[in-house]
């Protein structure tokens, strides 16, 4: 598998504009938001579906669930920079998101 790049500043820029609800920090490692649902069981549900996609991708996002909120951190370890794995990830966690979204 060859290694990912880390995003240059206009992969960046577009992805901003792609997943606008993700906080990127300004250097581009690391990508962040929050999910809220109302009740743990949308929340586990939403990490069940995302976890399929995870490994379907074989990118595990870093993530914590306190009963119905969900935070999670994008980052390509390897690289310790956003790359286009986070990015495929976050839209698809984006996606899956959208029937649980109030």
């Amino acid at each position: 598998m060859t290694k990912p790049l880390p995003l240059n500043a206009q992969q960046l820029q577009a992805l901003r504009a792609k997943v606008p609800a993700w906080h990127i920090d300004d250097q581009g490692r690391s990508m962040r938001r929050v999910f809220e649902f109302k009740d743990f069981d949308q929340a586990f549900a939403f990490m069940t579906q995302v976890a399929r996609l995870a490994q379907q991708q074989d990118h595990h996002p870093h993530w914590t669930n306190v009963y119905a909120t969900v935070e999670v951190v994008l980052s390509t370890h390897e690289v310790g920079a956003l790359t286009l794995r986070d990015q495929a990830l976050a839209l698809g966690m984006d996606q899956v998101w959208g029937p649980f979204n109030p």
